[in-house]
């Protein structure tokens, strides 16, 4: 299937969505996310695809949105909400696939990067991996369903550290708040989630899936994404905030952006 940004592939039971903008670290632009909602729907609609590999290639999964937009927003109108909605959209057809999804995480995996990585079902980290969540510092609100998603797996309290501090966080603090399942030596993150990619296409299709949604449902229960349609409002709610533009420009200024 032929993309800009990622690379997406089908063979036999097994699928791989892999970011591919290795020179920019893999940023979650709006292409990006309009391409993975469509490798998320591809795959779908190949019925024997049971599990999907998705990491990124060159130095990073992914370093998040471009922050490079958001010094541009003080002189530009508000992105539409359709393009605020975008990553919304995209977390949730990652969620959704039929498929279990595994996310292969090495190198930086930040704000919107740490959502596409909790919208997978299974989650392995290289041990240098470094993750954040910088939103806040950008004079912006965490969105896409990030909030829920992360109370879900490691809790209200944790996720008001995490987003509120914006401070780095290593994969060893990820696996034991819950956030990743495995952490493994750099060389053997690859081997390691391919090779549970196999374990899990030899397994049935119907119990993969039907564990899926039930431990889906049972989270939905406790914590609900359903509200995470009023995230790309409270985004846009920022861009027109004038202390939540100057906490922005700040922040872009310490760290020379």
């Amino acid at each position: 299937m032929p993309f800009a940004t990622i690379e997406v592939q089908a063979d036999g039971a097994r699928g791989s969505i892999t970011l591919n903008r290795p020179e920019k670290l893999n940023p979650l632009g709006l292409e990006t996310l309009a391409e993975l909602t469509e490798a998320a729907h591809w795959l779908d609609r190949h019925q024997e695809v049971k599990v999907v590999l998705l990491s990124g290639r060159g130095r990073a999964f992914s370093a998040g949105a471009d922050v490079s937009s958001f010094a541009a927003a003080d002189a530009a109108e508000p992105p539409p909400r359709e393009a605020a909605d975008a990553g919304r959209v995209m977390a949730e057809a990652i969620e959704s696939m039929r498929a279990i999804t595994i996310a292969s995480i090495h190198g930086h995996c930040v704000g919107g990067g740490v959502v596409l990585a909790g919208a997978c079902d299974l989650r392995l980290a290289a041990q240098s991996t470094r993750f954040a969540i910088p939103e806040v510092d950008l004079g912006i609100p965490l969105a896409w369903g990030g909030i829920p998603r992360l109370v879900r797996e490691i809790g209200p309290a944790m996720t008001k550290d995490l987003v509120l501090s914006c401070r780095p966080f290593s994969a060893e603090e990820a696996r034991t708040l819950g956030f990743i399942n495995r952490v493994l030596p750099d060389e053997e993150l690859a081997p390691a989630a391919a090779e549970l990619a196999d374990q899990l296409a030899r397994k049935s299709a119907l119990t993969l899936t039907a564990t899926k949604l039930a431990v889906n449902a049972a989270a939905r229960e406790l914590v609900s994404t359903a509200g995470a349609w009023s995230d790309a409002d409270v985004l846009l709610g920022a861009f027109a905030d004038a202390d939540s533009r100057r906490a922005g420009r700040e922040y872009l200024e310490r760290i020379g952006r």
